[in-house]
């Protein structure tokens, strides 16, 4: 079984109690901190080496690395084989600053957005900046149709006897 399948057979595990889950979770989260507090010390300096390598260089089990390194997949210049990786596959983590950290926006995770390293890389103003532009790149506009506006579908009708009667087909970008 490759590493990222077991990962997540232990992170995911449905079967283990609340307790136990979020305490799971809270270890980890506190381990994947200090993983970027060493990356972001050095954010040009790309790690290189075994899954197995790079998990005893940061503190972490194998099962561990394979999270961290599913988690920041999507902010790596070259993507890893995570689907397929195994503690002697060789992988990299250079990262795009700038996706790393709307990414971390993305996840809702401020203990890691909120790194006072992330200082030495982007002033206040600039993360204030990527953080807003960020959550504003997910806002959606729903177009609200009053009940006796006419139907945008172009029938003419209001939209009460229309496609805002009940049981009808929805309009696509509407809101009902």
């Amino acid at each position: 079984m490759a590493l990222l399948d077991e990962w997540k057979a232990v992170a995911y595990d449905n079967k283990q109690d609340r307790y136990h889950l979020e305490k799971f979770w809270d270890d980890y989260f506190k381990k994947e901190k200090g993983v970027y507090e060493i990356l972001l010390k050095e954010p040009d300096k790309v790690y290189k080496g075994t899954v197995h390598e790079l998990a005893e260089q940061f503190g972490l089990t194998d099962l561990e690395m394979a999270g961290f390194l599913d988690g920041i997949q999507e902010s790596l210049k070259e993507e890893n084989p995570i689907d397929t990786m195994e503690a002697d596959t060789e992988v990299q983590l250079g990262y795009d600053l700038e996706k790393l950290y709307r990414n971390m926006v993305d996840a809702r995770a401020d203990w890691l957005y909120n790194l006072p390293e992330w200082n030495n890389i982007y002033s206040p103003e600039q993360q204030k900046e990527l953080l807003l532009n960020q959550r504003k790149s997910h806002t959606v506009h729903v177009k609200k149709i009053g009940r006796n506006d006419p139907c945008p579908c172009g029938s003419g009708k209001k939209y009460k006897f229309c496609h805002g009667r009940k049981g009808a087909e929805p309009l696509p970008g509407y809101e009902q």
